[in-house]
């Protein structure tokens, strides 16, 4: 609870017709909570299924997802269903994955991370040592407690202030040590290279590295390798098509392939959204999916100094590939590494440039649903971190070259004839990002620095009426985040329950 309790702010005047602006995760998660609340609800998505950046490929019997691959917190998911009485497991089957991760490095050694500390534990003392062992036991306990600390009144709540940040769990986050720098923090307790990495590369996706990121982003760590990893049969795009299915049960109305010109405003209160086909919809509150530098400047026609002055996390390459090849040492994830580690955070992020030894994230997710390929085939997910548009990268000539540079990397870390086993492909470039509406081509939004955190990350307030939803506001990037922006954008609307108190408080 925070020493200096205030008031939360909400929207003023009515609230009875709620209309949001795009069909993402965290609009669905908005939607469902309001329909919960007895509000009527209109969503718009211009795309003709939701799901916003966790999208879908159907080519040639592939089921390829378009964007997040990795799924933890499941207890979210199952908070939003249960905001309309719904349970989770009669709309989605999500099976653990297991290992969460291998880990590949350039020594020839391989890691394999369970969410299991105990099973953990046995790995990194028989691949490293007993001592390394001992000290990832102690990083799970600060991580964990990192968890407990930050997720009620630094993540799961509405800041209007940075005096909102002024609770009791703010002094225990300063005396574990959770606003030092995460890599020589991360170092108190592993003190392995292979196991430093493991344990701090998630900074990548909130725009950092880990000597720039503060220690209290080591949460990611504790929800991605310690809360354990998860994977919805029929791929990532299940989880959209269920919420929005239970939403729609539950009496919210979507309409898909319509496409959102601008907000009508007066003064400082939205009072209808206009469609590309000239319709116009009164409402008496808009949430907003889209990004929100995007959305404030293209929709309200709005760009304030706080949204000018973002910077923005780095943005990847991503090769879809429907494959005839087989891996026998690839799990469900992998991670490897290249030989530099601080190298690539210098290329990418200060010096803006492709890196020239990569650490890459391939995903294979046919090694947990076979049916997402044709019989005996497989799905590659492949991710390669690059700079976003801000970079002097012309994509238009160097997608094409970059795309057989990565197959080449893959060939050489391994997957043998992989390129020439590709029978079906899609390239993402940080090009395709921007006109798929992600601002400077960055699918993990503006940066997580201090200076862009908490409540000086954008609200998701403006004006009266208009709420924001998803990775651009607060609290942040991730599927565990947007999830919970659309339960704090619905707050906006409804206000807070004193007594609420999900199952992953605990």
């Amino acid at each position: 609870m925070s020493l200096l309790r205030r008031t939360t702010r909400t929207v003023t005047g009515p609230t009875d017709h709620v209309v949001i602006v795009g069909a993402g995760l965290a609009g669905l998660s908005c939607a469902l909570r309001l329909a919960g609340a007895g509000r009527t609800v209109t969503v718009l998505e211009r795309e003709s299924v939701p799901g916003g950046r966790a999208g879908l490929i159907d080519d040639s019997g592939y089921r390829f997802d378009t964007g997040p691959t990795v799924l933890t917190m499941p207890d979210l998911i199952r908070d939003a269903f249960a905001s309309v009485g719904e349970d989770m497991d009669t709309w989605l089957e999500l099976t653990p994955v297991e290992p969460l991760y291998r880990a590949f490095y350039p020594d020839g050694s391989q890691l394999d991370v369970h969410s299991d500390v105990n099973a953990m534990a046995a790995e990194i003392e028989q691949v490293i040592s007993p001592a390394e062992a001992a000290g990832y036991r102690r990083y799970v306990d600060f991580v964990s407690k990192l968890y407990r600390y930050e997720m009620r009144d630094f993540i799961d709540t509405n800041i209007d202030s940075p005096l909102d940040l002024v609770t009791e769990n703010l002094a225990k986050l300063v005396a574990i040590g959770g606003f030092r720098k995460l890599t020589p923090k991360v170092r108190q307790y592993l003190h392995d290279p292979r196991t430093e990495r493991l344990f701090s590369f998630q900074s990548m996706y909130a725009g950092l590295s880990p000597q720039d990121a503060l220690a209290i982003y080591a949460i990611i760590a504790y929800m991605d390798s310690v809360a354990g990893v998860y994977f919805p049969k029929g791929g990532m795009h299940t989880l959209p098509t269920a919420m929005a299915a239970a939403a729609e049960k539950h009496g919210v109305q979507f309409r898909y392939s319509t496409e959102v010109s601008r907000v009508e405003t007066v003064n400082n209160r939205a009072v209808a959204v206009h469609t590309t086909d000239g319709e116009r919809i009164a409402a008496d509150v808009v949430v907003l999916n889209p990004d929100l530098p995007v959305a404030m400047r293209e929709l309200l026609g709005q760009e304030p100094w706080s949204v000018r002055r973002l910077t923005y996390s780095p943005s990847c390459f991503l090769l879809l590939a429907g494959s005839t090849a087989t891996y026998s040492k690839t799990a469900h994830h992998n991670i490897h590494f290249g030989r530099s580690w601080n190298g690539v955070f210098t290329e990418l992020i200060d010096e803006r440039r492709l890196m020239t030894d990569p650490s890459i994230l391939v995903t294979n997710p046919t090694y947990s649903d076979p049916s997402l390929a044709p019989d005996g085939k497989q799905i590659y997910y492949v991710l390669f971190p690059t700079p976003n548009l801000d970079a002097d990268i012309d994509w238009r000539t160097e997608g094409p070259r970059y795309r057989d540079e990565v197959v080449r990397t893959l060939e050489q870390r391994g997957y043998i004839g992989f390129g020439d086993a590709i029978e079906v492909e899609h390239v993402t470039t940080p090009l395709d990002w921007q006109a798929r509406g992600m601002e400077r081509g960055a699918p993990f939004a503006a940066a997580h620095s201090f200076s862009q955190t908490g409540p000086f990350r954008p609200s998701n307030l403006w004006g009266e009426n208009v709420v924001f939803t998803g990775s651009g506001t607060q609290p942040g990037v991730g599927v565990p985040m947007v999830l919970v922006s659309g339960r704090l954008a619905a707050e906006r609307i409804t206000g807070r329950d004193p007594s609420y108190a999900p199952s992953y408080f605990h």
